[in-house]
C-alpha cells in the first residue's frame, strides 16, 4: 500500500478539513497528501518524509518514537535464514536482559524515589529486553532461528561495551 493510500483511508474516518484545523494548515495540502506525487512538487506527505529520513539516517529510534507515541513498540521482522544449531545462549540472553532490568530497578527503588535519570534507565533497559524477546519470538514464529543467533551476537557485543572497564 502507498502512503497516499493510507491516507486516503485515514481521512474516509477523519475529514480532511477537520485535520487542516486542528493541524493548522490548509485543507488543501491535507487533501493533497491523499494523492500521489506525480507532478513532482517536492511536497512529499508527513508518511513520505518519515520514510525518506528514516533511510536517510538509519536510525530506528525515530520509528520507536513514533510507535511510544502510539502506544506500541517497534521490532524489526526477522529475515528468513537456515536454522542454526543451538539457541540456548539466545535463551540465556534474554534470562539475562530480564534480570538486568530487575537489578536497575531494585537500584532505583532502593532509597523509595526514582529519579529521571532512573526512570530513563528503567525504559532502557525494558526496551531492550522486549527487542530481544520479542526478535526471539518472532523468529520461532517464523522458523528464522539464524537471525535470533544473529541478533543475540549484536546484542552481546552492545551489551559488554555497556559493562563498565
Amino acid at each position: 500500500m502507498h502512503s497516499y493510500e493510507l491516507l486516503r483511508e485515514v481521512f474516509d474516518r477523519r475529514k480532511p478539513k477537520e485535520i487542516a484545523a486542528e493541524l493548522g494548515l490548509s485543507a488543501s495540502m491535507i487533501y493533497k497528501w491523499a494523492e500521489p506525487n506525480t507532478a513532482g512538487s517536492g511536497i512529499g506527505n508527513p508518511l513520505d518524509r518519515i520514510e525518506a529520513l528514516l533511510k536517510c539516517t538509519g536510525d530506528h529510534r525515530l520509528v520507536q518514537w513514533i510507535c511510544q507515541r502510539a502506544g506500541g513498540f517497534f521490532i524489526l521482522n526477522p529475515k528468513n535464514t537456515p536454522h542454526p544449531h543451538s539457541l540456548i545462549p539466545v535463551t540465556n540472553q534474554i534470562v539475562q536482559e530480564f534480570a538486568d532490568l530487575l537489578h536497575v530497578i531494585a537500584a532505583a527503588t532502593a532509597d523509595e524515589k526514582i529519579t529521571a535519570v532512573e526512570t530513563r534507565q528503567i525504559r532502557e533497559r525494558w526496551d531492550e529486553l522486549k527487542s530481544v524477546t520479542e526478535g526471539f519470538v518472532a523468529g520461532c514464529e517464523e522458523g528464522d532461528f539464524a537471525a535470533i543467533r544473529e541478533r543475540h551476537h549484536k546484542h552481546a557485543a552492545a551489551a559488554a561495551q555497556r559493562l563498565p572497564a
